[in-house]
């Protein structure tokens, strides 16, 4: 299995998902964006992910390699790839696939809860996530559903939190990947977007327990073993 990411920041990595790939022996590239934007060469990628950072997927002006980005992920969609995008990564696959990106009307930032307004009639991953579930936000903008997109979930902050395109394209809004250290990394380097609001916690209330992140990253997990049983 051969799986490339896509890292925008240095303080925003695969998280627990590196590990899920560790465990399985999967060869693993990259494309740092901050030191390199050189892409691979489609062909060689059975999985892409695309990691998180604090840009827009509309700032094509001051990142350039935005532009390249999103062709590389149409292609990997048309191609039948699987594709997992996370926040930022979510609305570059909306971006790619010609959706509208643009503020949300709360900032949210840390532990809310999301809601899954599909059914197992719809997914098979309707079946990996609770039904209702806390987990970890950082995001201030949002995304229309690209077209042929299934919504998956919603929050009382953001309506399009997680979609799927096909059974091997998942974007998600938040963070089942994060860890502890994760989340203190992104407090220290964006602190300046947590402005007070109805949707944006404390740094101590964001890092007080471990258990919420322990609980998402397995259903993180989950969500990784569904398509690698999608993958040909």
């Amino acid at each position: 299995m051969n799986v490339h990411y896509f890292q925008h920041v240095p303080f925003e990595g695969l998280g627990t998902i590196g590990q899920w790939l560790e465990a399985r022996s999967a060869h693993v590239s990259a494309t740092r964006f901050y030191e390199d934007p050189r892409l691979p060469d489609a062909r060689d990628v059975d999985w892409l992910i695309i990691m998180g950072g604090p840009m827009s997927v509309n700032d094509e002006a001051a990142h350039p390699w935005l532009r390249a980005e999103k062709r590389f992920i149409a292609t990997a969609i048309a191609e039948g790839k699987v594709v997992l995008g996370v926040c930022l990564g979510a609305q570059l696959i909306a971006s790619a696939m010609g959706a509208a990106i643009y503020p949300n009307r709360e900032r949210e930032i840390g532990w809310f809860p999301i809601e899954i307004v599909a059914d197992e009639q719809q997914t098979d991953l309707a079946r990996i996530l609770p039904h209702r579930v806390e987990v970890f936000h950082w995001h201030g903008e949002t995304f229309d559903l690209p077209a042929h997109a299934l919504k998956i979930a919603r929050s009382s902050a953001c309506e399009n939190q997680a979609f799927s395109i096909g059974d091997r394209v998942l974007g998600f809004q938040f963070h089942l990947e994060a860890t502890p250290s994760s989340a203190s990394a992104l407090i220290e380097n964006c602190r300046s977007e947590m402005v007070p609001g109805r949707f944006v916690q404390s740094e101590t209330e964001i890092t007080r327990t471990a258990d919420r992140f322990e609980r998402v990253n397995k259903i993180m997990a989950g969500v990784l073993d569904h398509l690698m049983n999608t993958a040909p």
